[in-house]
């Protein structure tokens, strides 16, 4: 007796969603401001303003960017912003963070795009197992995208899911 086999995942209505199709390939840089403060303690306005000046921004086109300081220092906002600015014209992205925080806000952006209207009335499970560490705001960022329009969410693979929402009536 030789039955085939049915894929009753692929057959059923089911829609999975993969956070890693999401996150956007591209270089990822930090730039530690701790690195351009006098002794990695304070900032000195004009030669930080010089240090700035004479960057190499190239070196950011079309990459990621994260700006923090990993020192205790405190570092005013203008000095954030004038880094920012001069990355505006090379980088796809900058943050003001470390590189969870970038990765955090590539997601987040993402998941702001996405066309709700292929989820509607629709049971959905989000791929839990993932290559890259997915920051865990992410799953709330779509899931309460998702609920507005879904009949359901799970959260794992198709073969053990966990249910998370289910609309009423």
């Amino acid at each position: 007796m030789s039955k085939d086999i049915i894929n009753r995942v692929e057959k059923s209505s089911l829609i999975s969603i993969d956070l890693e199709d999401y996150s956007l390939s591209g270089k990822r840089h930090q730039i530690d401001l701790k690195n351009w403060l006098a002794d990695e303690l304070y900032l000195k306005e004009k030669e930080f303003r010089i240090a700035v000046k004479n960057h190499d921004w190239k070196k950011y086109k079309d990459c990621f960017v994260a700006i923090n300081c990993s020192s205790k220092a405190i570092i005013p906002p203008w000095a954030y912003m004038l880094i920012s600015t001069e990355l505006t014209t090379y980088a796809r992205k900058t943050v003001i963070g470390n590189l969870v925080d970038l990765e955090r806000k590539i997601l987040e952006d993402e998941i702001q795009k996405i066309d709700l209207t292929q989820y509607k009335d629709k049971s959905v499970i989000i791929k839990g197992c993932s290559n890259n560490k997915i920051p865990m705001s992410i799953y709330y960022s779509l899931s309460s995208r998702l609920l507005t329009v879904t009949k359901s969410i799970m959260y794992g693979e198709a073969c053990s899911s966990v249910p998370v929402f289910k609309k009423k009536g």
